[in-house]
């Protein structure tokens, strides 16, 4: 692709072997049907297995509106993947995904057109009017999920649905939100909603049906402690925020 893509979506991916593969083809699938050129941009965190051979592969069988590319990151953590890819973009739109798709790529249609409208940032959402689960989440996650929005409140206001990992933006609002976010942990989407609403960058919500995957990283009871340690941590960093 000689020109700037219209379309940049970066996957982070750390040992995303037994994934990555099925998110890649799905992705590119939709954004075939798209009249736009598209770049798929995947983050490779340290991974130590085939992540990368995967996107070779897949590579090699992408629709012709979208190229895939893999870039790497040293610094451990989604936050730093996320922004590595972001920063080294030049798209009139980026965001990204989670390399398990939880989120539909078909939401893509609905946050192109906010974006397109002029929308800065457009996140998918599990608990805007709309959005539904595949599966019912189990009650013990909800009730954390319910915490953690308590807690976060303050920082992002209204927003329903922080941890989406689903999100997107202009150019302009990636550069500006991107240069000031600092965390990499589970922290790291409260953080750039956060930044956003200092900056005074509206976020548009989009409904998704959201699908639980297997070998997801968080669970309450064992990260609790560090999610609350991250989330003060934001309230420090923004207080900084010139």
């Amino acid at each position: 692709m000689d020109q700037s893509p219209d379309l940049d979506v970066v996957v982070p991916a750390y040992n995303e072997e037994a994934r990555l593969g099925a998110t890649l083809r799905a992705l590119t699938a939709h954004t075939a049907t798209l009249p736009l050129s598209v770049q798929v941009t995947v983050v490779d965190n340290g991974s130590v297995d085939r992540s990368a051979e995967v996107v070779d592969e897949v590579a090699r069988r992408r629709p012709e509106n979208t190229t895939l590319r893999l870039i790497g990151c040293s610094r451990q953590g989604k936050g730093a993947a996320v922004r590595r890819g972001l920063l080294a973009s030049t798209a009139r739109w980026r965001g990204f995904c989670d390399a398990d798709l939880s989120t539909p790529p078909q939401a893509l249609t609905e946050v192109i057109g906010h974006l397109e409208r002029g929308a800065p940032v457009v996140i998918g959402s599990r608990r805007a009017p709309g959005a539904s689960y595949a599966v019912p989440q189990p009650l013990v996650r909800r009730l954390g999920s319910s915490t953690f929005r308590m807690l976060t409140r303050p920082l992002v206001g209204d927003i329903a649905d922080t941890q989406c990992g689903f999100k997107f933006f202009s150019a302009q609002a990636a550069e500006q939100i991107f240069r000031r976010v600092t965390a990499n942990g589970f922290a790291f989407d409260v953080e750039v909603l956060a930044v956003a609403a200092r900056l005074g960058l509206p976020v548009t919500e989009v409904p998704v049906r959201w699908t639980d995957q297997d070998g997801s990283s968080f669970h309450v009871w064992t990260h609790g402690k560090r999610v609350v340690s991250e989330v003060f941590a934001v309230h420090a960093s923004l207080a900084r925020m010139s």
